[in-house]
């Protein structure tokens, strides 16, 4: 064992973000808001332990668990986004405009309110409006809902580290003042003279530019990182950068002669990209691309090995250090999780590839694809309760041709449409058109796309650490016994497959409820129904409760009726009881409060009782056949954060 620990000295560098990431998961996904006491001591405890320790290596990296559970918790309470408390309709909502975000139905408008704070509103008023401009309408704010399900996407948390306190619409639009152009955003004039949503979503980054139904059907065939400007785009466009540049100063020998032609190419090549995250909104996965782009490159400068697991660590660090929050987000998870298993795939497995060249490039796409799809899938499963079957084939037939063909025509064409050049876009929209004919043809095929349903937190931990064992745990030849040199795949397969049984093993619920008590269900003959077929304030749960159940999200929400007002879910060993509405409400509840049989009590009134009390939910959650229910948190920082 000594022997063994020993050699995993030279890795523990690339487990300590791994670790302080867990300590930040674990602080995010608590059902409590710890006291920010501990939270200050957890973060000093690990600070001191890794100084005083710095020499034993393997204390260190537990004390950066708790340096991650802490700085995570100090980060959250030092922000300051005035959550909103309630719903307000039939409101004048006056604010400058910051960001604009155009395509589809509806425009996303972002606003700086006074009242307010930084808010997100819907329109869909054709007014002519800029960034900087000051407006004001009458419309409606919603307060950021906590999760549907329990340890499910939280809508309030994501707006809170959004720096938003509502989403909204707006109606009858008006600019109350248009400042100096010196103020207009560059991104209106380049959507307004392109005219193309594919530079939209390419190039401006716009979330909603895509023809309805577009998004789901490329996300089928694993193809949904095509539309998030993120790691992929900034190695395209850098790619081409650098060859651009490194070219132009190979025609300049006097300047090549004192300094490399790679260097200077390099750092035009950096604030080319640093231009392409302006246009695009400077959205999170951008800039965490931008950040991994720029230690490569610095890396490359110096002559560095720019792609390797010390080089990829040090950005996850980076970027968790920004904000801890990134650590929970899809987009972090997916990109690490890919990148990480594309490194270790090539630099540690090495597999043979075949001499023939055509062969060679088509074997290294594909066993680059699978390596990504397994690393993600996990997460893919976690944040979106689907996986795409046929992901590898899509990226292998359709990753081509947005490389090499769509992407270089829409970013040509957009410079061009800007002196009012629009044939290279409408070249790049007929090739788009045809490969989406084919994505939609084979997003078609029987069982395309799976849902999964839901993944526990306990499995969840179990598959990332056995990924990280896979990839962080230096095996060693020098021990005879076969399991003690491949120590890293046991523990993985180990890990992974205990995941992978609580997965399969993880019961059903068979009662959900909203966290403002206002949206019932449950299943009937594997069909999850509920108590009404539309709910504006929880448009979402009906989607994400059928993905929870294992459904098709999408299909028709079907009813479940009430006698006299009373919804009675009635179970082998227990019944629930939901009142639709006050009357049914003071009529029954004494007499129901008294049955024995009747384990759980709920309604969209708040309900109080000495006679029962532990009988009455008071927040949403989901109920197991055991009868053990399961609370959303809707308590912590960012739903109550003190004003």
């Amino acid at each position: 064992m000594k022997k063994f620990l020993y050699n995993q000295r030279e890795n523990l560098f690339l487990w300590s973000p791994v670790m302080m990431a867990f300590g930040v998961a674990l602080y995010f996904s608590l059902f409590a808001e710890p006291n920010i006491i501990f939270l200050a001591t957890m973060f000093i405890l690990g600070i001191a332990t890794i100084i005083a320790f710095r020499r034993r290596p393997f204390i260190a990296l537990f004390a950066c668990f708790a340096l991650g559970f802490g700085y995570a918790g100090i980060y959250t309470h030092i922000k300051t986004v005035p959550m909103l408390r309630h719903d307000i309709h039939g409101k004048e909502i006056m604010g400058r405009v910051t960001e604009i975000d155009t395509g589809g139905e509806k425009t996303k408008i972002y606003l700086n309110t006074k009242n307010f704070g930084k808010v997100r509103v819907s329109t869909t008023d054709t007014i002519d409006i800029k960034v900087g401009d000051t407006i004001s309408g009458n419309g409606g704010l919603f307060k950021p809902k906590p999760a549907d399900i329990p340890h499910g996407f939280d809508f309030a948390r994501h707006m809170y580290f959004k720096n938003l306190s509502a989403t909204g619409y707006l109606r009858d639009i008006k600019i109350i003042y248009t400042p100096d152009s010196a103020v207009y955003s560059v991104r209106e004039p380049i959507h307004e003279l392109s005219k193309s949503f594919l530079t939209d979503t390419l190039v401006l980054g716009y979330k909603n530019a895509l023809p309805d139904g577009h998004r789901d059907t490329w996300a089928t065939n694993g193809m949904a990182h095509i539309w998030s400007i993120s790691g992929y785009h900034m190695t395209l466009i850098g790619g081409w950068l650098f060859i651009l540049f490194y070219f132009i100063f190979r025609l300049f020998p006097r300047v090549i002669k004192h300094v490399p032609a790679r260097i200077p190419a390099l750092a035009c090549t950096w604030i080319g990209l640093l231009g392409y995250v302006f246009i695009s909104g400077a959205g999170v996965a951008t800039l965490r691309a931008f950040i991994m782009a720029t230690l490569v490159m610095a890396a490359f400068m110096f002559g560095r090995n720019t792609l390797s697991l010390r080089m990829v660590a040090l950005a996850f660090f980076a970027i968790m250090i920004i904000n801890p929050y990134y650590v929970m987000t899809a987009g972090f998870q997916l990109s690490f999780a890919a990148i990480f298993g594309i490194i270790w795939l090539w630099q540690n497995i090495k597999p043979r590839t075949p001499n023939f060249k055509a062969l060679k490039y088509l074997y290294t796409a594909v066993l680059t694809a699978l390596t990504a799809t397994v690393f993600t899938a996990p997460f893919i499963i976690l944040h979106f309760g689907t996986i795409p079957i046929y992901g590898i084939i899509g990226n292998i037939i359709f990753l081509p041709i947005f490389s090499f063909i769509i992407m270089p025509l829409v970013i040509i064409g957009t410079i061009c449409a800007l002196v009012g050049i629009h044939t290279p876009l409408e070249i790049a929209h007929t090739i788009y058109n045809h490969a989406y004919t084919i994505a939609e043809r084979l997003s078609q095929i029987p069982y395309s796309e799976i849902t999964i349903g839901n993944i526990p937190n306990t499995a969840v931990i179990l598959i990332t650490t056995g990924l990280a064992c896979l990839i962080l745990i230096k095996d060693d030849t020098s021990f005879r016994n076969f399991f003690a040199r491949h120590i890293g795949p046991f523990s993985a397969v180990l890990l992974i497959g205990t995941g992978i049984i609580i997965c399969a093993t993880n019961p059903k619920p068979i009662f959900y409820i909203s966290s403002d008590r206002k949206l019932i269900a449950t299943p009937i003959d594997g069909k999850l129904q509920f108590n009404k077929s539309h709910d504006s304030g929880n448009y979402f749960a009906f989607d994400n409760w059928k993905k929870f159940n294992g459904e098709q999200p999408g299909t028709e929400n079907l009813r479940f009726t009430a006698e006299s007002g009373v919804y009675t879910i009635s179970k082998k060993d227990f019944d629930i009881v939901y009142f639709k509405n006050f009357v049914s409400l003071s009529k029954n509840f004494l007499t129901l409060c008294e049955n024995p049989r009747i384990k759980y009590i709920a309604s969209n009134f708040d309900i109080n009782s000495e006679k029962c009390p532990d009988k009455i939910i008071k927040t949403g959650g989901v109920i197991y056949k055991s009868g053990k229910m399961i609370q959303i948190p809707s308590n912590r920082w960012w739903h109550n954060r003190p004003e």
